[in-house]
This record gives C-alpha cells, sequence and structure tokens, in this order.
C-alpha cells in the first residue's frame, strides 16, 4: 500500500486504505466469517498470501481499522478485532455485497 496521498480528496484518501483487492475482504470476514486469526484469514477463498496479508493487518492496525492483541488461550495467536472507524465500514460492505449480487 502506498504511504504517499494522492490527493486531499476524501474519496481518494478512503481508497489509499481500503482500495486494494484484499482489504475489503479482511474486513468482510472478520465482520462476517467470524475470523480473528491469521491462520482463519489464510483459508479464505481468495487466496491471499501470508505476506500480502500481513502486509494489509499491520496496515489496518497502524491506521486505527483493526486491533491487535494477544490471544490468552495460545501465546503464539494474535486476535484481530474491528474498532469503531472499522465497524462504520459495514454499512459499505453491505451496500457493495448487494449491489454486487
Amino acid at each position: 500500500m502506498s504511504t504517499k496521498e494522492r490527493s486531499g480528496c476524501p474519496i481518494s484518501l478512503s481508497l489509499e486504505l481500503i482500495g486494494d483487492r484484499w482489504t475489503l475482504l479482511i474486513i468482510r470476514d472478520l465482520a462476517f466469517a467470524g475470523k480473528r486469526h491469521f491462520r482463519e484469514f489464510l483459508q479464505s477463498d481468495e487466496g491471499i498470501s501470508s505476506r500480502t496479508l500481513a502486509e494489509r493487518l499491520q496496515t489496518l492496525v497502524d491506521k486505527g481499522v483493526l486491533t491487535r492483541s494477544d490471544d490468552p488461550t495460545h501465546r503464539l495467536k494474535a486476535i484481530y478485532r474491528l474498532t469503531e472507524a472499522g465497524i462504520d465500514l459495514l454499512p459499505i460492505l453491505a451496500t457493495l455485497g448487494a449491489w454486487g449480487s
């Protein structure tokens, strides 16, 4: 993902974060499929690579869309959750899903 903004346009700024192929699918899996762990995201039908997934998750955490916390049941796992900013994207996902069907 680019670190340089294209313009000050709110739509352009939003697309800087969520406009790639994978980001909304990660958010979809969190919100609608109940996925919380790295390996669960890797099992999605779309076939994201582990490197791309790691990069997207880190960006989403850095930008405040997700949180990352240690899993208390397994010391090597992290749990990802939507923040309020991430939850605010859910109506957009629902609209995209309806439009796409």
